[in-house]
């Protein structure tokens, strides 16, 4: 009856670890568990779990009790462990000093009984050790049955648990891809999701322990979950960016590289034509006057020409400078409109052209940065475009809010963010963490966009 009964404990306790084991997805945790579970089931001093690696037909092992964390890797078919792996067999051996495949270089033990972990396909997916029984007796066949049913179900939660760190692993490249996609796009933005991502985290670890100097921020904490779907909606939260215009995305200037060229060529075109104006008046008066007052008249001519070309030059100038992403007085649009005012004669069919056309003006008019307000909607609808992009991706259930989070990035506190002009009680905590972030990264950035 005392058999019986602890054989019922015993398989009571493997069911309870398998719960365990079927709700823990880490896999170093996974097999710290595992391997404490199978050395108490068989009474064993300890358990050492190798896992196999198919691709490098290896067994590997991280984790063994009593020795501490390291990694141990062979090829499969050295040692008994090997050997169980390669022919999915149970090896018991009383005494393992008198068999060929024990590797003394490995564990100076003598009693081990070791068993294949296999899926419920059969396959192979690692092997269990156990080590000497704490009674000294060698391990029996009851001992067997309870450490295979044990290996069996540690077999499940290990797939299980490789299953969900490959989706993470794959979930992680692709967001990454996602970034480098993002500042291929806008090379001036490098690092930028990175540090948003780091930083936003980051606050949301210390704020538990902040206590009253976390402001408006006490008592705020953030969950696993919320910390991961943080991060996620962080590092993307510019991906809406590749719906932008990349003209207007990388728009350093107010005017594109092409028309401040343009117009450079429109003002050398004006200068020309006022020499050609001034060559044509000097030939009319050497033949009209005598030499001498001729020569004193064609140097007033070229004198005006000279004062001429300074003017059209300072002109230009001004442009240039109207043309930098900086912050416009008021005396600047009068000077504008002066300078738009001049005309010059077209080289078809000789009708008078002013010297800015009106979508220059308004362009160079721009008070602050170097953006029209049309080209302003279109960057801030990058914040549309990732949310629109995000909810097409199918979110495990701990990850649903990315999208949300992520929507409002561009959000504040007081109400006069876009794009849907969210109070502070509408935002989020994740949402307002990242938000406090990227303020400080855009006023850096002040000078080259629109403030976006």
């Amino acid at each position: 009856m005392e058999k019986l009964r602890q054989r019922v404990e015993k398989l009571g306790g493997i069911l309870e670890v398998a719960k365990a084991l079927v709700a823990e997805r880490d896999l170093d945790r996974l097999l710290l568990l595992i391997v404490g579970a199978a050395a108490r089931v068989v009474e064993a001093d300890r358990c050492t779990l190798f896992l196999v690696d198919q691709e490098r037909g290896e067994l590997w092992s991280k984790v063994a009790q009593g020795v501490g964390m390291r990694e141990i890797r062979f090829p499969m078919g050295r040692g008994i462990a090997g050997a169980v792996a390669q022919t999915n067999t149970s090896v018991n051996i009383p005494d393992a000093y008198k068999d060929p495949r024990f590797n003394q270089n490995v564990d100076k033990q003598t009693s081990i009984l070791c068993v294949p972990m296999r899926s419920v396909t059969g396959e192979v997916v690692g092997v269990l050790q156990a080590l000497n029984r704490q009674d000294r007796k060698p391990f029996n066949d009851e001992d067997e049955e309870l450490l295979s049913a044990l290996g069996g179900q540690a077999a499940a939660a290990v797939n299980n648990a490789l299953l969900h760190q490959e989706i993470e692993q794959m979930m992680e490249g692709f967001v990454r891809a996602s970034v480098v996609a993002i500042e291929s796009r806008d090379p001036t933005t490098a690092g930028h999701s990175g540090r948003v991502a780091s930083l936003s985290v980051g606050l949301g670890d210390i704020l538990p322990r902040a206590g009253d100097s976390a402001g408006r921020w006490k008592g705020a904490s953030l969950s696993g979950q919320e910390r991961q779907e943080l991060r996620y909606a962080a590092l993307l939260h510019d991906f809406g960016k590749v719906g932008v215009r990349e003209n207007v995305l990388v728009k350093a200037n107010k005017l594109e590289p092409l028309e401040l060229e343009n117009l450079r060529g429109r003002f050398e075109t004006i200068f020309v034509q006022e020499e050609l104006a001034a060559e044509r008046q000097k030939v009319d008066l050497l033949l009209r006057y005598p030499t001498d007052e001729a020569r004193a008249r064609v140097a007033e001519v070229n004198q005006k020409l000279e004062g001429r070309r300074r003017e059209l030059s300072q002109m230009f100038e001004f442009v240039v400078a109207c043309n930098r992403p900086t912050i416009l007085t008021e005396g600047t649009f009068d000077k504008l409109h002066e300078i738009a005012r001049g005309s010059y004669v077209g080289p078809f069919g000789g009708e008078q052209r002013p010297f800015l056309a009106q979508s220059e003006i308004i362009k160079l008019s721009i008070r602050k940065g170097s953006l029209t307000e049309d080209e302003r909607k279109e960057i801030e609808s990058h914040v549309t475009h990732t949310y629109r992009f995000l909810t097409q991706i199918p979110w495990t259930r701990t990850l649903r809010k990315v999208p949300d989070i992520a929507y409002g990035h561009h959000e504040k506190l007081t109400g006069r963010g876009y794009p849907r002009s969210l109070k502070e009680t509408e935002i989020a905590l994740p949402t307002r963490m990242m938000t406090s972030f990227k303020r400080t990264a855009e006023a850096r950035r002040a000078q080259r966009k629109d403030f976006f």
